[in-house]
């Protein structure tokens, strides 16, 4: 095992509260210790990872996820109003590549994944697929997503960069 890849990736939501309790996946990693929630912006680690699906460049295993990975539970409009205080936290927006949602609400649409799910893709892309697969064995629907989508994470696994992910996405899409 890389040296570098055996402590986990701190996860870090910012959750809006507004999502039904009973489905927010990123409530349930925080009551499992998996991950921390902010209520607000200003009170998120500083250069970390934001998983932003408008970003220019993609995720891949280059980008270094030691100051932690950030994913915003919130509404598009929440998002609107609060990315102009996202800017000055210098966090390196990054956006996931293709994939699956393997969650009940969104079974197998592309790009409609859940907090927990954006994590875990988020991980295994980096390296840390035991983290990943930790934070999914905490739904009894996470599997799915690792199944659903095995072939491209191991591949998204392998890129060197962000070029190499937008290839490989581009056999998926």
């Amino acid at each position: 095992m890389n040296p570098t890849k055996s402590r986990e990736v701190p996860l870090y939501i910012y959750h809006a509260g507004q999502c039904d309790p009973k489905k927010c996946t990123g409530r349930k990693m925080a009551r499992f210790e998996l991950a921390r929630l902010y209520d607000k912006i200003s009170r998120l680690p500083r250069s970390a990872i934001l998983l932003d699906p408008m970003a220019e460049k993609a995720l891949s295993p280059a980008d270094d996820p030691k100051k932690g990975i950030i994913v915003l539970d919130c509404s598009w409009e929440e998002v609107e109003r609060v990315f102009p205080e996202l800017e000055k936290l210098n966090l390196e927006h990054r956006a996931l590549p293709y994939m699956l949602a393997g969650n009940p609400v969104n079974f197998g649409r592309p790009f409609k994944l859940n907090s927990a799910e954006a994590f875990a893709a988020a991980l295994y892309i980096l390296g840390y697929k035991e983290q990943a697969e930790k934070v999914m064995s905490k739904f009894n629907w996470g599997h799915s997503f690792l199944e659903l989508n095995k072939e491209p994470l191991d591949e998204y696994a392998t890129a060197k960069n962000s070029a190499e992910i937008v290839e490989i996405q581009s056999h998926y899409i």
